[in-house]
């Protein structure tokens, strides 16, 4: 049998040792938690930052792609569309005018609104009343929207070129672009900022809420996301339908661009411009070049968010 006073001494030994063990194990165990907290947080940052390459990178080539592709189609429509005349624009000849402009300007441009774009659905999206389902396609406007008018910003100087050297075959880019800047200064490349801004927001309200849609709607018949080429089918059939309806203000906005400083047009009233092509060429004026914009664009949404939603993929290493 054993004696009480060691079973007492062994019992206070064991206390005492549970005592001062506790607070350690308390601190172990709090600093093991901050220590996964911590890389959590590490891995969260570390994913943000992916995203954001990942949109940057496939934003920007994405861009590259659809502008160099349909290049030819965009001049036709920019010399439709011109006050002087399809054939006294240039015709089909010299069609690749003023396509360094486009290929300078396309990457920055396009990867600018992605980022936003992205970064924006996510912020909206993550918490508040705009993070509920039914109101996604607000979420998605609402991103659009800012994503043009900061990728704006980028797109209108390198337009401006573009458009009046389309318009102009017998001159080159870097000369259009002296001619420009010595005439009307910086403010002349940013000549119809407005009037883009205005034509590209309403385009992306329908657009990109209608991308998203088709993709839901698709993911809920087969019952996983949808492939780079089912995104890319998706985003032919928003881009269609967004260009169409926004036909009008792309003309207003070509005039704009196109007309000689100091006269009324240059002004950059959308309405006005508006009502001077209703009362000189009626409806047929107001949608000038409403074939080649739909087929420019509706390829080009397929090329577009086709190829952003591959690269995207990749760089984060999804399946596509």
């Amino acid at each position: 049998m054993q004696n009480p006073e060691v079973v007492n001494q062994y019992g206070r030994v064991l206390v005492e040792h549970v005592l001062v063990l506790a607070p350690c194990q308390t601190a172990l165990d709090s600093q093991l938690h901050g220590q996964q907290a911590e890389e959590r947080t590490s891995g969260n940052r570390t994913m943000e930052r992916r995203e954001f390459v990942a949109s940057l990178v496939a934003g920007g080539c994405a861009g590259m792609c659809v502008d160099l592709t349909l290049y030819p189609l965009d001049t036709v429509k920019t010399r439709l569309q011109s006050q002087q005349g399809f054939f006294k624009a240039g015709g089909f000849r010299n069609i690749y005018a003023g396509v360094p402009s486009a290929a300078i300007g396309s990457f920055p441009n396009a990867a600018a609104f992605f980022v936003t774009y992205e970064c924006t659905k996510t912020l909206l999206g993550s918490a508040g009343p705009l993070a509920t389902p039914h109101v996604a396609p607000v979420t998605h406007m609402l991103a659009a929207s800012l994503g043009e008018v900061v990728a704006c910003l980028i797109r209108v100087p390198a337009e401006v070129v573009k458009q009046r050297t389309q318009a102009s075959p017998g001159s080159t880019t870097y000369h259009m672009l002296l001619a420009t800047l010595r005439q009307e200064g910086v403010s002349g490349l940013y000549r119809g900022y407005g009037s883009t801004v205005l034509r590209e927001i309403p385009f992306s309200l329908v657009q990109f809420p209608l991308w998203e849609y088709l993709k839901t709607l698709w993911t809920q018949k087969q019952g996983h996301t949808p492939s780079s080429w089912q995104s890319a089918v998706c985003g032919a059939i928003a881009g269609a339908v967004a260009a169409y309806v926004t036909t009008p203000l792309d003309v207003a906005k070509t005039r704009i661009m196109l007309a000689k400083s100091g006269t009324t047009t240059a002004s950059g009233s959308i309405p006005l411009v508006l009502c001077e092509v209703w009362k000189s060429r009626g409806i047929s004026g107001l949608f000038a070049g409403s074939v080649p914009r739909v087929a420019f664009i509706s390829v080009g949404g397929f090329i577009f968010l086709g190829a952003y939603d591959k690269f995207r993929r990749s760089i984060l290493c999804q399946p596509t």
